[in-house]
């Protein structure tokens, strides 16, 4: 008997930890958005993550929401300087949101200011 709960707990463990590594390194989609951006702040009590928004058109439904993670410190620094410009994102989509990285499933992983844009706009 204990022979078989040692087996269904380590197979359990198993597929606990499967599964965590699968919503953590695969990603579901990768590209590219263009906006405003419009927002972008450090936010949390316990576990701080860093969130922002671009504005993709005039109505609030051509919002994007993204998350950056702690280890993407030029991509933080690039969009602390950038708020209010107009920048490309690239991006991947996880799974599955993971609360200690973000509230969203869209992580950045570059910003590329988007001087065309900005130029027309001044």
């Amino acid at each position: 008997m204990k022979n078989i709960l040692t087996k269904l707990i380590v197979a359990l463990v198993l597929v606990i930890v499967g599964y965590g590594c699968f919503i953590y390194f695969a990603t579901y989609s990768e590209g590219i958005r263009a906006g405003e951006l419009v927002k972008f702040s450090s936010k949390g009590v316990i576990i701080k993550t860093w969130e922002g928004e671009i504005s993709q058109g005039v109505s609030e439904a051509q919002l994007f929401e993204f998350s950056v993670e702690d280890s993407e410190e030029q991509v933080i620094k690039d969009l602390t300087e950038m708020q209010g410009k107009y920048v490309k994102l690239h991006y991947y989509e996880r799974y599955k949101t993971l609360f200690w990285l973000g509230d969203t499933k869209y992580f950045i992983t570059k910003v590329v200011l988007d001087k065309e844009r900005n130029n027309r706009r001044y």
